[in-house]
């Protein structure tokens, strides 16, 4: 099938100019109204910003949507309908006209069909502290050959153990002017990185050079928000919220919201702040690095 490529979007591809795909499950899940719908439109203006083309991905009416129009972003930020597209469930929503926010596995997948060589996001998800709960993001990212531009996993995962499974899968990993981990939330964190890169055409020449291995995965570019939290003080927030969540018996489904809200509540709402910033910083870094691989 073929995927609706906005105009704008389709033009900057055909004449090679620089393109960066964005999340929707941000706008749909991520976020509260109206705050959703604010940041979607500060990423794709830090995009815009950086001489690349935002191409928001989104599930609409059953139709893969490469590309939204300013309007069509507000239908979906305020739409209260919209379902969490992963590539599990990617296609059962599409064949049934659902509308959908797309996750980064999905966001990634359908951004490589539609030749989007670079994709930005805020955290990727990754091993969760109960049994058996491991995100696709994962997987997704073994085998779609994009530049991933996000702070680290979400501050609710197992971070070591994310980073292992990354390792095991074969994901290239590399830290923007970074040695260390960024913990999303925070800065930095005790865990090592395998490698580190200072500059958008670093991160080029990263991509070039796996592609010509011929390794089939993602080129995750950690960048640290530039003012955050402090690393022991989340994990504090949260272990707290877990112990909150294991003793009214809150999972699947519903575990993540639920840390989420209370890490939002336990720091005042400095976890939404930090959230904030960190998106629009990742679009701003995702188009010099669209922009330094349109030069290549």
């Amino acid at each position: 099938m073929k995927e609706a490529l906005a105009p704008e979007v389709a033009a900057a591809l055909a004449e090679g100019r620089p393109v960066v795909a964005l999340e929707s499950t941000v706008i749909t899940h991520g976020l509260a109204r109206p705050e959703n719908l604010e940041v979607a439109r500060a990423m794709t203006g830090a995009v815009r910003e950086g001489g690349a083309v935002p191409a928001v991905i989104a599930i609409r009416r059953g139709r893969v949507r490469v590309g939204l129009s300013d309007r069509e972003l507000a239908a979906l930020a305020e739409g209260a309908e919209a379902e969490k597209a992963s590539l599990w469930n990617l296609a059962a929503l599409v064949a049934g006209g659902r509308d959908a926010g797309t996750t980064v596995a999905a966001t990634a997948h359908l951004a490589a069909r539609a030749g989007i060589a670079v994709f930005a996001t805020g955290g990727i998800g990754g091993v969760h502290p109960a049994p058996y709960d491991e995100s696709a993001d994962l997987a997704g990212l073994a085998r779609t050959p994009i530049v991933v531009v996000s702070s680290g996993m979400k501050s609710i995962l197992d971070l070591a153990a994310t980073l292992e499974r990354l390792e095991s899968l074969g994901v290239a990993v590399v830290g923007y002017r970074t040695e260390r981990l960024p913990a999303f939330h925070s800065p930095t964190s005790p865990y090592p990185l395998p490698a580190r890169v200072e500059d958008p055409q670093e991160v080029a020449a990263v991509l070039a050079t796996q592609r010509a291995l011929g390794l089939p995965g993602a080129v995750l570019v950690f960048n640290p928000v530039s003012r955050g939290l402090p690393f022991d003080e989340v994990r504090g927030w949260v272990e707290a919220a877990n112990r909150e969540a294991r003793e009214r018996g809150i999972g699947g489904k519903a575990l993540t919201p639920f840390l989420l809200r209370r890490l939002a509540e336990l720091s005042g709402g400095r976890t939404d702040e930090v959230n904030r910033r960190l998106l629009v910083e990742n679009a701003r870094l995702a188009a010099a690095i669209a922009a330094a691989l349109a030069r290549r």
